[in-house]
């Protein structure tokens, strides 16, 4: 894992009218970390992921992305730099086959045809399943079969930092286990990633470091080991009432 820092994002502010969803907030992540972000409903978890993404404006403050000044800049021109975003909700085209779906991944690309026919056969590697369902609508797949599609769409855009929006939720535990063991593989294979995540437990196991975000504001940073000891976290987040 690398200190050299990919993300900086400095005071950060988002607006939707008169409510203020992020007020002020700082974090950073490094090359080759799991960064994750907990929170309850309503803490501003998706809003930070879509404005570092580009989907939502920021009101003031800053996002750096491998030291260049990205906040101004439109989302389309932020996946080429090197971000791109596995949503919340999974959002796969559904009535394209898997295989479109990962193509239409690669959209921005400019290299060839061939290295981007490697890419996809590298996607089935990781999620054998989609090997299966290739030609298969996406719409037609299980939750977990498109969030898994979901992931490797954001993935062939060879992406230097992946964000990762509740990847687990609305899935059956035994696929949250399947989808938390394909997040240690990426990591194995040097992404780094920004996880937002409910199931807490799992999202600080096999973090580097985590921000607990509360209304739009950061209130406990630290390692996940860190955190996962942290009484207040424990019982707020892990169930942990004493």
């Amino acid at each position: 894992m690398s200190e050299t820092i990919l993300l900086q994002v400095e005071h950060l502010e988002v607006r939707y009218g008169a409510i203020e969803a992020l007020k002020g907030i700082s974090l950073h992540v490094c090359a080759g970390e799991i960064v994750t972000i907990i929170g309850g409903n309503g803490a501003g978890k998706s809003t930070l992921m879509k404005t570092i993404s580009g989907l939502e404006p920021a009101a003031a403050g800053k996002i750096l992305f491998a030291g260049q000044d990205i906040t101004r800049m439109p989302g389309h021109l932020r996946v080429p730099l090197g971000i791109a975003q596995s949503p919340e909700g999974r959002q796969v085209f559904p009535d394209q086959s898997v295989l479109d779906n990962l193509m239409l991944g690669a959209y921005h690309r400019k290299d060839s045809q061939t290295a981007i026919e490697h890419d996809v056969q590298e996607m089935f590697a990781v999620f054998p399943r989609l090997r299966e369902r290739q030609g298969q609508m996406a719409g037609t797949m299980s939750g977990g079969e498109q969030q898994m599609l979901a992931i490797a769409r954001a993935l062939m855009a060879r992406p230097s930092l992946l964000l990762m929006d509740e990847p687990s939720l609305g899935l059956a535990p035994l696929i949250v286990k399947e989808i938390f063991a394909v997040i240690r593989t990426l990591k194995e294979r040097g992404v780094t990633i920004l996880l937002v995540e409910q199931m807490a437990n799992q999202a600080l196991a096999i973090a580097d470091r985590a921000y607990v975000l509360e209304t739009g504001r950061i209130t406990l940073q630290g390692s996940g080991a860190q955190l996962r000891r942290d009484p207040k976290v424990r019982a707020a987040y892990l169930g942990d009432h004493g």
